[in-house]
């Protein structure tokens, strides 16, 4: 086990992490509007169920066709994403497949056969299903769509927070003790709940966008005033939301991943009473000396808010990036060893397992095989830290981390803003202002703020992902395993060259989504009602 993943081709390792990146980089340009899109025409589909206004019907169908545009192109570039797992990190697959295939599979049997059914009734059902069945349908094809999130969410948080696991030295595999531990712990429940109402937003901010652009070209005016009204109310409800879901997931951040925090706030000395960084000068293209300076340049901050969101206590302790790297205690006590330790303490399972693996093999007794068992379990939390040669090693990197969070909450309260200034607006409201405004009939550059706002939505939601992601590094699981041991012992040349070929690839489809989105937006709705 000690010389086991190590003789791997380096840049292999940076060619594997690239192409996921890219991958799930372009993966996500689709998953947050089939979300959003879900939501809203599932809206419009029931005002037609109740009224039986046929505008409502020729809404719906008009969002309905948007959105089976994007579904399709995010099913292609999700499938990759899972095969990936098993071409260019086939040793992370087999360590933790029986734990890491569970949600996936449940995923792919369940939450995919669930959308892919419904999606059909929806599509093709108006005339063949009752309009309960067909309501149902929609609502169904956007649960699944969510179910399907929800299982995604669930592996991709079980990396980040490894529960209900238990380690096999026979097999040499964690394989999974709780099933309910993994699907139901805080950190899925708190990072599904922020990444799919943050979609949302990206739903409603499109919706709203492009029916400034209908108002903009004076048509389909009643389609877009109504489409405003639901996308605002969802915008409104979903920004709000996200900021307080992002909370909650800031509090498990500090909790379970206290480097990715200390990463995101450039926190190179934590202690009680910590502010949060509004701005400061953290250079983009190189890592900050963190060990010989006391605090970023050019600081400002809002004092005790970071304390308060990460221990809803303004006096809280939150460690900084050489408190986590020399070891701390906490004002209550509570003492974390520091990284040197982690490493020996690794380095200690990985050789007691390898002379578990030898005993048993040679028919060593009992009390050998326990003596060994017992040093595996006492120093397995550390496992991972064996393969860490250097503890710099476990320090992200620190101004994509910076920089991301800080352009997603700022875009997050530009959203807020600006989905309560819509709301406002489309009821006219208040009326001593607004009552000689119709929506309708404003100045151009009201409608091209909406439209300019899409792709800051996009913008947000990856750097979101961006924090998630490269704020674990170098883990692919928490603790347990890095992404130098995960990789496939493969060359790095195929990956270089799948690299580019995928490039190639998404960034066509995107280019063909885009250009089938508009065309159809720019057909616009086909009415039933003679409007």
């Amino acid at each position: 086990m000690n010389n086991l993943f190590l003789d791997i081709d380096a840049s292999a390792i940076d060619w594997a992490r690239a192409q996921f990146a890219l991958t799930a980089i372009y993966h996500w340009l689709f998953v947050p509007l089939t979300l959003g899109l879900a939501v809203i025409m599932g809206i419009c589909e029931t005002y037609w169920y109740r009224r039986r206004d046929t505008f409502w019907r020729d809404t719906a169908q008009f969002w309905q066709k948007l959105f089976g545009i994007n579904f399709a192109m995010g099913v292609a570039t999700g499938i990759i994403l899972e095969f990936e797992f098993g071409t260019n990190w086939s040793n992370y697959s087999w360590f933790v497949g029986d734990i890491f295939g569970a949600p996936l599979a449940i995923e792919g049997i369940v939450a995919f056969f669930m959308e892919s059914t419904f999606v059909a009734v929806m599509y093709f059902g108006w005339k063949k299903v009752s309009p309960g069945f067909h309501l149902a349908s929609t609502w169904l094809t956007g649960l699944g769509a969510t179910f399907s999130a929800w299982w995604i969410l669930v592996a991709n948080s079980w990396m980040q927070y490894p529960v209900g696991c238990a380690f096999n030295p026979d097999t040499m595999r964690n394989e999974m003790v709780d099933f309910f531990a993994v699907a139901f712990s805080p950190f899925a429940i708190g990072k599904f709940c922020h990444t799919v109402i943050s979609a949302w937003i990206v739903g409603a901010v499109f919706v709203v966008a492009v029916s400034c652009w209908f108002l903009l070209k004076k048509r389909d005016i009643r389609l877009a005033k109504e489409s405003i009204r639901i996308a605002a109310w969802v915008g409104t409800v979903a920004a709000l939301g996200a900021a307080f879901t992002g909370h909650i997931s800031g509090q498990h951040v500090a909790k379970y991943q206290p480097m990715k925090l200390a990463a995101m706030e450039a926190l190179y000395n934590g202690g009680t009473e910590q502010g949060l960084t509004a701005v400061a000068w953290i250079n983009p293209f190189s890592q900050p000396d963190y060990t010989n300076e006391k605090s970023a340049p050019l600081k400002v901050d809002l004092p005790y808010a970071l304390s308060v969101m990460a221990t809803n206590d303004p006096k809280g302790f939150v460690p900084g990036i050489n408190d986590i790297l020399n070891g701390y205690t906490t004002p209550d006590g509570k003492t974390e060893p520091s990284v040197d330790e982690k490493i020996a303490r690794g380095k200690q399972a990985i050789t007691a397992l390898a002379a578990y693996r030898k005993a048993k093999k040679e028919g060593a007794g009992e009390e050998v095989l326990a003596s060994h068992l017992t040093q595996i379990k006492d120093n397995m939390p550390y496992f991972g830290y064996g393969y860490v040669k250097d503890k710099h090693d476990i320090v992200p990197y620190i101004p994509i981390n910076f920089w991301a969070f800080r352009v997603m909450v700022g875009l997050g309260c530009l959203f807020i803003i600006f989905f309560v200034v819509v709301l406002a607006m489309s009821y006219q409201f208040p009326k001593r202002l607004l009552q000689k405004y119709d929506i309708a009939a404003l100045p151009a550059w009201h409608y091209w703020i909406a439209v300019i706002l899409v792709p800051l939505a996009y913008i947000a939601s990856e750097s979101g992902w961006l924090v998630a992601e490269f704020g674990r590094q170098p883990w692919t699981i928490q603790d347990m395993l890095p992404t130098w041991v995960a990789v496939s012992d493969i060359q790095s040349g195929g990956i270089a060259l799948t690299f580019f070929l995928f490039l190639f690839l998404f960034t066509l489809m995107l280019c063909v989504e885009i250009n089938i989105l508009l065309k159809q937006i720019k057909k616009g709705p086909e009415y039933t009602t003679g409007e």
